[in-house]
């Protein structure tokens, strides 16, 4: 892409990601804090955006790792992340990686491990890898990649890796797309979040035994975890046996989970689901649901507490008959 198509992008505002997924994030829009230039850190940019100010914020991040704990307060305007990319597309050329290693052993909770802590609504973020390198332990091994606290959020073409608990998707409406997601216990996870995830790479680590999502739902309400249109498959030179991971178990007794249209290799379970102990299986109340999927990992006989749709879970069902219009949701990345 020329310069000068990238130059005007900019000119139109905050270089228009939606208006064409090939188009590269190199030039930071008129306006934003520029971490990598002006900001050696991004908790330093984080820490001098308005808090008051319905307007719009923007920081854009230059290429490079940056080795902290990043945690975005609640604003009250609209905050877009960018981080430097010559191929916005999905997450393979991102080149901005925040990583930083923490986990419940040495925190009073979970959300306080996190890499990236985002407690603000209307925030999308743009081609940016989250690592917690804390990697297996054999208690408290908590540790959150990225900490999605508040509702109508949106994550488009970043990168989430952890082990235990990578991604806490928590609260309200929350969109992830052309994504990659990796883990091995429970790293889709959360309780009050409707949560959309489309077109994502999901990758398991090695293990014996593994979880991709636990859902938290605790009563009949309108929580929900949908993975469309995405693939589950080992991790590139992860030696993972046959069926060592289930889709999800239960970490409350309402948990809500659909996988749909999701390539699955034989790293799935032909159960398909979990759960949660053999002391508290807490399934009575459970939605675990499949619709359309393909792959290894798709056949088998599966838990009883289980079912098949006869249809997909639409989009709307999840993120509301608006959501094309909420400012956190870019059309373009969706399948």
């Amino acid at each position: 892409m020329c310069r000068e198509y990238n130059i005007m992008l900019t000119i139109l505002g905050v270089l228009s990601v939606a208006a064409g997924l090939a188009q590269a994030l190199t030039i930071p829009p008129p306006g934003a804090l520029v971490i990598g230039k002006d900001y050696a850190k991004i908790q330093d940019a984080v820490d001098v955006l308005n808090t008051t100010s319905a307007e719009e914020q923007v920081l854009f991040i230059e290429a490079g790792t940056y080795h902290e704990q990043v945690d975005i307060p609640a604003l009250s305007g609209p905050l877009t992340v960018y981080g430097y990319s010559e191929d916005a597309s999905g997450y393979a050329g991102n080149q901005v990686v925040i990583t930083y290693s923490d986990a419940l052993a040495d925190e009073p909770n979970d959300y306080a491990t996190a890499t990236l802590r985002v407690r603000t609504s209307d925030f999308k973020m743009y081609n940016v890898d989250v690592k917690n390198t804390y990697g297996q332990a054999d208690t408290d091994g908590q540790a959150l990649a990225i900490s999605a606290e508040a509702e109508n959020q949106g994550y488009y073409g970043c990168g989430f890796y952890g082990y235990q608990d990578t991604v806490l998707a928590e609260t309200g409406a929350q969109l992830y797309a052309k994504c990659y997601i990796e883990g091995a216990t429970d790293f889709i996870f959360g309780q009050r979040a409707a949560a959309w995830f489309d077109g994502c790479d999901i990758r398991v680590l090695e293990a014996s035994l593994g979880f991709i999502t636990a859902s938290g739902r605790s009563s009949n309400d309108s929580s929900y975890y949908v993975i469309n249109n995405s693939t589950v498959a080992a991790a590139d030179g992860a030696d993972v046996p046959s069926g060592a991971y289930y889709l999800g178990r239960p970490w409350r007794e309402y948990a809500r989970v659909v996988f749909q249209e999701t390539s699955m290799s034989n790293v799935v379970n032909p159960a398909g689901w979990s759960v949660w102990s053999t002391t508290n299986p807490q399934t009575d109340h459970v939605t675990f649901d499949e619709y359309e999927n393909s792959g290894a990992g798709s056949n088998g006989t599966r838990a009883s507490f289980a079912s098949t749709l006869n249809e997909p879970v639409l989009i709307t069902e999840v993120l509301g008959s608006d959501y094309e219009s909420m400012a956190y949701v870019d059309t373009a990345y969706l399948a």
